[in-house]
């Protein structure tokens, strides 16, 4: 069993960009009793969102400790706990062995996609855009489009010096992160520090430090710090979102709509606003959790999402017009804010 490290208390950022990980206590026999009772103690204790989701994880566990039996094979034993982790609601929340992974995708599968990769790359980047690090990158009737896919893939500052330098003659500036599933926060702040003049506070943090549920370190603030020595964009900026946006990029949204100048244009993100940590069970598999939650300055809590502040559907009716509704929306707005 390898030795388990609980980060969370040396800070939130911490935990965004490394998976922590739980020591257990002591070495438990690898039964199936022994496995459904450490990840129930251990997700009781330091899951984040029990009272604002309003889980009653005493009643969960009656339900589901009944159905434990050490005879039951490993199967059976997946199926159980897999079932109770999904009561969470959670996208950040799944459990792993060496035959299946545990998910919740009901964040973005019980929704319309609202984006089409390859009808944006036809229609919209077509075969002469640039490709800088991992921003795809096109001028569209004078106005920078950038397509950002995930947030997982990292942009150096010479990247976004690059794109920045070529789209400040435009009107204004699309970033799509439609289908942008996450990846790491470091890179929501190189964005953010493009976009402003001065330090500006964008959200709050806060870690789970204790054993009730209510128990959390003191909060955590989030701010969009200006890059030395580079001139902010201060045109319209336009941010694309779909339920497809979900952990570091709902951050990126939320974040994103505090900044004067940015407009929201879509869907709901898919949410996704607690940070996830792992720990082992004692036969070897893993289950992971969010340990944190987080508010934008007006306090709303961005778990389950973020909304735009303009709402567009887009679809195959549209593609048969050869649009794309949210792309061309964005142009519109920029267009008239001019």
């Amino acid at each position: 069993m390898k030795s388990l490290k609980f980060l969370a208390a040396l800070c939130f950022l911490m935990l965004i960009t490394s998976c922590s990980r739980f020591m257990m206590p002591s070495k438990p026999l690898n039964t199936p009793t022994n496995c459904f009772d450490l990840m129930w103690q251990t997700i009781d204790e330091k899951y984040s969102f029990f009272e604002y989701k309003k889980i009653d994880w005493d009643s969960i566990r009656r339900r589901y400790r009944v159905r434990v039996q050490d005879t039951m094979s490993q199967d059976a034993l997946f199926n159980v706990l897999s079932e109770m982790l999904y009561e969470l609601k959670d996208g950040h929340v799944n459990l792993t062995s060496s035959f299946d992974r545990s998910r919740n995708w009901s964040w973005r599968d019980n929704y319309e996609d609202n984006f089409n990769q390859n009808f944006v790359q036809r229609q919209y980047l077509q075969q002469n855009f640039r490709i800088t690090g991992a921003l795809q990158n096109k001028i569209i009737d004078s106005i920078g489009y950038v397509r950002y896919p995930s947030f997982g893939m990292p942009i150096s500052e010479a990247d976004l010096d690059y794109v920045f330098e070529r789209f400040r003659p435009m009107k204004g500036m699309i970033i799509d992160v439609r289908d942008n599933g996450g990846g790491s926060m470091a890179n929501i702040f190189k964005w953010m520090s493009r976009f402003v003049k001065y330090k500006t506070l964008v959200g709050y943090g806060w870690v789970k430090n204790g054993v009730g549920h209510t128990d959390f370190a003191k909060k955590i603030e989030f701010y969009a710090q200006p890059r030395k020595g580079v001139l902010p964009f201060t045109k319209p900026v336009m941010v694309l979102t779909n339920r497809g946006c979900y952990s570091a990029t709902n951050f990126f949204a939320g974040f994103m709509s505090h900044l004067p100048n940015v407009t929201l244009i879509g869907d709901n993100t898919g949410g996704g606003g607690g940070l996830p940590v792992s720990a082992d069970l004692p036969n070897g598999w893993q289950y992971r959790f969010s340990a944190t939650y987080a508010t934008l300055p007006d306090g709303f809590n961005i778990e389950f999402g973020v909304s735009p502040d303009i709402r567009v559907s887009t679809g195959a009716k549209e593609e048969l017009e050869g649009k794309d509704a949210i792309i061309e929306r964005a142009l519109k707005e920029i267009r008239e804010k001019l």
